[in-house]
């Protein structure tokens, strides 16, 4: 079975997903000018309070809960698993697919805010389910993006993230401890995983947001300062670094010494998936939330929506890069992991900040931890708004209740075949909502021109 999924899993997230959804970030960008202009204006938008606009949380808020399910260990482990692969080239392509990427989440976040409802209690309800819906009519492709978010928030936005936590403790734990030891400590671990999350989620979106407002800046802050501190100590190697990932991203022969080599086309192939994995531009899952936030019109959201791609992935997985790649130049011998047959991302990761004194070891453990369980929260919630559209509100008790339960059921167990389940449900997700997403397009660029292009961005929807 696990070998069928992973022959699936490998075809979707090859390069017809590739084409799909690189294809939609150009269209998007060229559609709408280069939204990527305006990013520094939706870094301010982002943390400007604006009190009397309509929603559940603030721009700020949606954006924290949005930037805790998108930055997860694909940021480290991920970006590992492109270098490794692909070699140090990876970096650059992933870099790029963030770029152009800021176009999709900002299509996304407009499109969210757009087709958005009001409950009967006053909450803001949307998505791509509401886009696909009320936009295109086709409810029947609604349900199916709602089924696939739901399954996926239980494997990759759950069981893998708390098995990550897991065996982020047992691996500090002594070689040769006895089995029993190690089941223990999973089971303590999943237990206050599940207990803690289990608590937040309890709070609905809410209650996510105001954890994620103060976990999410702190998490990536801790992180990229700790990325900079570790460049710092290889500086001799950051100039090098820098100059192998972009010749190699065109000329992967030229990145020599132990790293692996491989064609153009696998260089590129594996950095553009990760990182569109990494950022989730166009996979439909940040524009839940997007749709919560306290916000005047339609286009100051998808600003605002448009800097979670450009953290995710411009910043943090361009920074993880780096820090891979000068640390491989220092230590040549902590490429050697990429030649054991049971390779795994997180082996070069650990191996490449191991050597990083001080620092290495806690970063990591602490990036891992934090990045995983802010995904939990992230996907929670839109695990929970799927299955609200699928059956309403007298679902959601018992979909909280199942998460929990799976929080600590992916912590004790080994997970290959949902790694693969999962992948394949966020491959499933994205194409409903790439179909939204080009039809209706023009939308995008009629809201567009009217608030932005034609300055009026500080005007309420509807005026």
């Amino acid at each position: 079975m696990n070998d069928i999924l992973t022959q699936i899993s490998g075809f979707m997230w090859g390069w017809p997903m590739i084409i799909m959804l690189l294809g939609t970030h150009l269209l998007l960008t060229l559609r709408l000018k280069f939204p990527q202009r305006y990013i520094f204006k939706a870094i301010r938008l982002s943390v400007k309070k604006d009190p009397n606009a309509t929603g559940d949380v603030s721009q700020f808020a949606s954006l924290a809960t949005s930037l805790a399910a998108t930055i997860g260990n694909g940021n480290i482990v991920g970006v590992a698993t492109a270098v490794a692969l692909g070699g140090p080239g990876a970096v650059f392509w992933c870099w790029i697919t963030g770029v152009f990427g800021i176009a999709t989440k900002y299509g996304e976040g407009l499109l969210a805010v757009k087709y958005r409802r009001t409950t009967k209690d006053g909450r803001m309800l949307g998505g791509p389910m509401y886009a696909l819906e009320d936009g295109l009519g086709w409810k029947w492709l609604a349900v199916l993006f709602c089924v696939f978010t739901a399954i996926a928030s239980l494997g990759i936005g759950n069981m893998t993230q708390s098995n990550a936590i897991s065996s982020l403790f047992v691996n500090q734990m002594p070689v040769g401890t006895a089995p029993e030891n190690v089941m223990i400590i999973r089971c303590l671990v999943g237990g206050l995983v599940s207990l803690f999350g289990g608590i937040v989620i309890l709070g609905g979106v809410k209650g996510v947001s105001r954890v994620c407002t103060i976990l999410v800046p702190f998490m990536a802050a801790f992180y990229i300062l700790g990325c900079i501190y570790i460049l710092c100590l290889n500086g001799a190697y950051v100039w090098p670094a820098l100059k192998l990932i972009v010749e190699s991203a065109f000329n992967p022969a030229a990145a020599g010494g132990g790293f692996v080599g491989g064609t153009l086309i696998m260089t590129a192939r594996y950095g553009i998936a990760r990182g569109l994995f990494s950022n989730e531009s166009g996979m439909g899952s940040a524009p839940i939330v997007a749709a919560a936030a306290q916000t005047r019109n339609p286009v100051r959201q998808a600003l605002v929506s448009s800097t979670g791609t450009f953290w995710d992935t411009v910043i943090i997985c361009a920074m993880s890069g780096l820090v891979l790649v000068s640390t491989m130049l220092a230590f040549p011998e902590t490429a050697d992991v990429i030649q054991r047959p049971d390779f795994t991302g997180m082996m070069l990761t650990e191996s490449a900040f191991g050597h990083i004194p001080y620092v290495g070891k806690p970063l990591l453990f602490f990036g891992i931890f934090s990045f995983a369980f802010s995904t939990i929260l992230g996907w929670g919630y839109y695990g929970e708004r799927a299955m609200e559209y699928l059956g309403g509100k007298r679902f959601i008790v018992a979909y909280r209740t199942i998460f929990v339960l799976f929080i600590f059921i992916g912590a004790v167990l080994e997970l290959n075949v949902v790694w693969n389940l999962s992948d394949i449900m966020n491959a499933l997700m994205a194409l409903p909502n790439l179909i939204a997403l080009i039809g209706l397009s023009g939308v995008l660029v009629k809201e567009t021109r009217y608030y932005l292009w034609e300055g009026r961005l500080d005007e309420e929807e509807g005026e």
